[in-house]
């Protein structure tokens, strides 16, 4: 029944892939056609590494990761657990490579955070942390560090806004503490008859900064609070 496939401890390889004997991989795992799971990397359980995959020594996934086809994923890298790793995004691990210099004791760290998506073709240049659930969209390139909860594209990449855990994108309206805050300082609350404004995404990222906003996610109903500029999931 599984003539395509060669069963190793409690995953599954395809005939095609190469696991190298020191590495560690999960119950659960699949690792599609001609992708190699190199000494040292840790794969954890029900991990989905699709084709053409590569997989260095010491890099880190979580539980749950799904790696699409075509992505390479360098020494330096950690992601934590349910990550999206979209087809033929680009990680790095040297800001500076030059083909006659060898640079592996100049690795740089990257870390990708428990349930962040990484789009199509992005590129994330070495050295830069990508919070928790953030979202980075197809083609962007992400030269700094990216806070959770952010969605963010472009050339270099800028933030647009903020998604949910369920990847729902998040519309802040201020809320009823900061209108009782207002209108105990006297100040205009951020309201229109009986509906409160819905703010940009460049509008929520200052606001956010001085006063607190909230946003239900339409998925889930799970209530989230920007301050500080940092969004929050309310348990």
């Amino acid at each position: 029944m599984f003539k395509w496939f060669k069963k190793k401890q409690d995953y599954f390889a395809h005939s095609t892939a190469v696991v190298d004997k020191g590495a560690s991989v999960a119950p659960g795992c699949k690792i599609w056609h001609f992708s190699h799971i190199m000494n040292g990397a840790v794969l954890g359980q029900g991990c989905n590494i699709g084709q053409n995959v590569v997989v260095s020594p010491d890099v880190v996934l979580g539980k749950n990761c799904k790696v699409q086809n075509n992505v390479s994923i360098y020494t330096g890298v950690t992601c934590g657990d349910d990550v999206f790793l979209g087809p033929s995004c680009v990680f790095t691990n040297v800001t500076n490579p030059r083909s006659a210099v060898n640079r592996k004791s100049e690795y740089k760290k990257t870390h990708v955070g428990n349930g962040a998506s990484i789009g199509a073709n992005a590129t994330i240049v070495c050295g830069h942390n990508i919070g928790e659930y953030a979202f980075i969209g197809a083609g962007a390139v992400v030269i700094e560090d990216i806070p959770p909860y952010a969605l963010v594209v472009g050339n270099p990449s800028r933030q647009i806004g903020w998604m949910s855990r369920m990847g729902a994108k998040l519309e802040f309206v201020q809320s009823k503490a900061a209108d009782r805050q207002n209108d105990e300082c006297g100040k205009q609350p951020v309201v229109q008859g009986q509906e409160s404004e819905k703010l940009s995404g460049k509008e929520e990222k200052l606001l956010g900064k001085e006063e607190e906003v909230e946003a239900i996610c339409p998925l889930s109903g799970e209530r989230y609070i920007l301050r500080g500029g940092r969004v929050e999931l309310v348990k």
